[in-house]
């Protein structure tokens, strides 16, 4: 359990630096042109690995077809997340995302889908994305960070109405 949990976090922490990463490559070319970079050399990395670790094995598929095409969700994820990082931050958004994250693994895994073996539903775990969407809500609602240009132009004002 404990690599588990590590895997989870060291997860989280690569997720966090791929989107901010994704967001500044976005600040110079198109969101689908950073999309289709991300996508393709995440493409070629895991081609790489898989090939080195499992060999020819790395082609049997023995999914449901359907899921053979959840890459292309991807596309989805990496288009909105990025957008998202770029608009909000990546704090903020990082946090909106995890708590949508949650509340729809709490719904998917209620209700079985996509193939989950079905967990019944429990108010403990419903009261636990509350609680974290509260956190997540007095996080959004806090100080406002300000941007350093900002910062260094309002001093600058002030010492001029000084003057």
């Amino acid at each position: 359990m404990a690599i588990g949990i590590l895997l989870a976090l060291l997860g989280g922490a690569f997720v966090c630096l791929q989107n901010t990463f994704n967001a500044n490559v976005k600040k110079r070319v198109s969101v689908w042109s950073t999309t289709a970079l991300v996508l393709l050399l995440g493409f070629l990395a895991s081609l790489a690995a898989g090939l080195a670790f499992e060999g020819t094995g790395l082609f049997r598929f023995q999914a449901q077809p359907w899921f053979w095409f959840s890459g292309i969700l991807g596309v989805g994820v990496v288009a909105c997340v990025t957008q998202g990082v770029q608009i909000l931050g990546p704090s903020r958004a990082i946090s909106l995302i995890m708590v949508s994250q949650i509340f729809f693994g709490l719904m998917w895994d209620t209700l079985g889908w996509f193939g989950l073996e079905k967990v019944p539903f429990t108010w403990q775990s419903m009261f636990g994305v509350l609680l974290i969407s509260g956190g997540v809500l007095l996080f959004q609602l806090g100080p406002k960070l300000e941007h350093p240009e900002r910062s260094r132009k309002s001093v600058r004002v002030r010492e001029s109405v000084k003057e």
